[in-house]
């Protein structure tokens, strides 16, 4: 039981670096500028304990510190996943499901 508890607080930690190069990323992101033609609604969590797969990142200063690596794309046509910055924690979320995968 135990395990299991410790191996599902690991499965949903979402501490994300950014990255200069776009080889050197996990995933490619670009924000948009509405909501709605977001994949995921991201909100910016202060502490590295509050994250989640559901969209709440942490920002580490340290690639060796991140769980995924991301790249901000210059256009949503390079981009694997369209996100949304939120202001509001409960507001962060999945739109679009299908691209869960690249958070795990």
């Amino acid at each position: 039981m135990f395990s299991f508890v410790i191996l599902s607080g690991i499965a949903s930690a979402q501490k994300i670096f950014s990255c200069a190069n776009r080889y050197d990323a996990d995933f490619k992101v670009f924000v948009v500028k509405n909501r709605y033609d977001a994949d995921l609604l991201v909100y910016k969590v202060q502490n590295r304990y509050d994250t989640d797969t559901d969209g709440r990142w942490f920002f580490v200063e340290n690639r060796y510190d991140a769980d995924k690596k991301i790249w901000f794309a210059e256009n949503k046509y390079d981009a694997d996943l369209l996100i949304f910055f939120v202001e509001n924690r409960y507001d962060a979320g999945w739109k679009n499901r299908s691209k869960m995968h690249l958070i795990y």
